[in-house]
């Protein structure tokens, strides 16, 4: 009896080793939409170069990438925005930069939007295209979803409340978004420059809109002069583990650098 009592206390603790190893090899990462391709790319690169390394990106939203690191849902989430006042208790690690951006079809006729056109359009006080020297054609005004730091940044910079967007469609990443305004040739919407600025090179039917008098390209984000740019994330609660500090190490590192401008955001050296 005593035999058998010893072999089960040994089989238990050889089920916790075992767990604890393969927790020490995996990591979860969670949040930001904009941020999860460019972490999955990395992800793949570094799975390859560490063998038995296993690392699963959720998307969800800023907000969910900031909660879920503070709940120890996730290793790591993602955010693509700045750390707020009431979120000091979590460490940022900036990974690359990136712009907001205003895309319409790529048929509309319109070439520039001032702040002001922008927010009456949002509220619903601009109507149809023609009222901004476009076609006759009603705008189909796209918003995003609550929970992503797209939608905060562009409230912000607009001096808008979400409440005060009369939305035609509401969609949820920047692909939605982009898929959106292709198929529609009278919608607006904003989405990551980056990301829009790669769908323009493979074709796709958006156009991007000049902000504060700047082109909305990724040389503008990285030199500073678009105005409505923001830091790509990973936070974390307290100390990471060493897994996730050596990932996030490598998401700092040159040899990311050409995932990063593959994907046309703006790579930033270590903090």
């Amino acid at each position: 009896m005593k035999k058998n009592v010893l072999c089960l206390c040994a089989l238990l603790c050889f089920s916790v080793q075992q767990g604890a190893m393969a927790s020490s090899d995996r990591l979860r990462l969670t949040g930001s939409s904009t941020v999860a391709p460019l972490i999955l790319e990395m992800a793949k690169m570094y799975e390859k170069e560490h063998d038995g390394v296993r690392i699963d990106v959720q998307t969800g939203g800023s907000s969910r990438g900031v909660n879920d690191a503070r709940l120890g849902l996730a290793d790591i989430g993602m955010a693509s925005r700045e750390l707020k006042p009431s979120e000091q208790d979590l460490k940022p690690y900036t990974i690359a930069m990136d712009g907001i951006g205003i895309i319409l079809h790529r048929s509309n006729p319109v070439t520039a939007l001032s702040q002001r056109q922008i927010t009456a359009i949002y509220k619903g006080n601009i109507h149809n295209w023609r009222e901004v020297g476009g076609e006759d054609l009603p705008i189909t005004v796209v918003n995003k979803a609550e929970g992503h730091s797209t939608l905060e940044l562009f409230l912000k910079y607009f001096s808008l409340k979400n409440s005060q967007i009369k939305a035609h469609v509401v969609i949820g990443d920047n692909q939605q978004g982009i898929k959106t305004v292709a198929g529609n040739p009278g919608a607006i919407g904003y989405v990551s420059v980056g990301t829009a600025q790669y769908e323009e090179g493979r074709g796709t039917a958006i156009k991007q809109l000049p902000m504060g008098g700047y082109a909305a390209t990724v040389a503008n984000v990285q030199n500073g002069f678009f105005p409505l740019s923001r830091p790509l994330n990973l936070v974390v609660k307290g100390e990471p583990s060493p897994l996730a500090m050596r990932f996030i190490k490598f998401a700092q590192s040159d040899a990311v650098h050409g995932l990063i401008k593959a994907q046309f955001f703006v790579p930033v050296g270590p903090l």
